[in-house]
């Protein structure tokens, strides 16, 4: 460590008044042999200050008001009061609270707006806090005024989604932008009741077996290219003023609705204009269904063998052979009629509503087992 250097009064009043005068820094610290420009630049800003009793101070030690030298005037001790005074009152009528008193967040933005004028020590030292205690506080200050930006941004999409996502979708999303902990999104999601409000429905049987294909699936959900695994199934909408059903065609390649139908009637006629909406298919698809007679009827499966189609059904009482059907279905009336409370309305809202969330789930909702990628992103990044 090198040896700390004192210079007189004289050669710092000096540098002041050549750098007053408009001498370049290097040329004052070459003429009057100062080392460092930190030192020039500090007496400037004692000098500005008014404190110039620090120019009589030893090495390494800098004296606080009251606690230095003898002044050289009884005019210059008044100044010094007077200048402390000043700053007291200026402080003080900003911020009335002493110590312990002091609010963290106040303190900070009052120091952030004076430290201009003054310097940081004083006003701590006029607010009754030590100046590491203000550091501490406004690095505190940042750290909070992040963490309310990312939950307000949190907030946002859980609206913006109508509360259909849980933490680990939201995390998702999040992470498109910024990285982020899925436990800190589930903290935040839980602490201001922003979880997922979708309720799991149970559903209702429908229609009766007549004849039955073998289970080809055997529970295998999983498919390597578009429209190679089919499921099909209709379920109730019993929210408007007449009994409406769904049937529905899914690929279980990305979980997309390829074709679907809103009646009401629960006839082999419905499934079939579903069935009609499927396009040329290739060699080998197989579609999945319950054991409804709808699908079990003679019209349903000429239409089915007529399209090339190797049909396959569940075994009887188990909705578990067709879950990814049965989840959609679920999923649809949980995140609309449920979520929205629309328990009687008319069969034009409930048909818009559907097809509403039908086009949002094909190509808005993200899934995590297609990488956080809605259906049809999914499907054409495959393609």
């Amino acid at each position: 460590m090198g040896k700390r250097v004192s210079y007189p009064t004289d050669v710092k009043m000096k540098a002041i008044k050549m750098r007053l005068a408009g001498v370049p820094v290097k040329e004052v610290l070459k003429e009057l042999n100062i080392r460092n420009k930190t030192q020039l630049k500090t007496w400037m800003k004692w000098y500005k200050a008014g404190e110039l009793h620090r120019f009589e101070q030893p090495v390494g030690k800098q004296y606080s008001f009251g606690k230095g030298p003898e002044y050289e005037s009884e005019t210059e001790k008044l100044k010094a009061e007077n200048r402390y005074l000043k700053q007291q009152i200026e402080v003080l009528k900003k911020y009335e609270g002493t110590g312990e008193e002091v609010v963290p967040e106040t303190a900070v933005e009052l120091i952030e707006e004076l430290k201009t004028s003054m310097s940081v020590k004083d006003i701590c030292r006029h607010l009754g806090i030590s100046r590491s205690t203000y550091y501490r506080w406004r690095r505190k200050s940042r750290e909070e005024t992040a963490k309310q930006a990312i939950e307000q941004q949190i907030g946002t999409l859980c609206r913006d989604h109508k509360f259909r996502y849980g933490y680990r979708k939201i995390t998702a999303l999040l992470r498109r932008e910024m990285s982020i902990n899925h436990k800190a999104v589930q903290r935040v999601m839980q602490k201001y009741g922003w979880q997922c409000r979708v309720k799991v429905k149970k559903r209702r049987q429908t229609g009766q077996p007549y004849h039955i294909s073998d289970n080809l699936l055997k529970g295998d959900f999983q498919a390597d290219r578009p429209f190679q695994k089919l499921v099909t199934d209709i379920t109730y909408l019993p929210f408007g003023q007449k009994q409406l059903y769904l049937s529905s065609i899914q690929d279980l390649f990305n979980g997309e609705i390829v074709a679907y139908s809103i009646g009401s009637c629960q006839n082999t006629d419905f499934v079939l204009h579903t069935l009609s909406q499927l396009p040329s298919l290739p060699e080998g698809c197989i579609l999945h269904s319950d054991q409804g007679s709808v699908y079990t009827s003679y019209e349903y499966q000429q239409a089915v063998k007529e399209k090339g189609i190797i049909m396959s059904m569940s075994r009887k009482g188990t909705p578990t052979d067709n879950a990814s059907i049965e989840s959609f279905h679920s999923s649809l009336k949980s995140e609309t009629f449920y979520l929205d409370k629309l328990e009687s309305t008319t069969t034009a809202i409930i048909e818009q509503t559907v097809e509403t969330y039908i086009h949002y789930y094909n190509h808005i909702r993200i899934q995590a087992k297609l990488n956080n990628q809605p259906p049809v992103i999914y499907r054409q990044l495959a393609a």
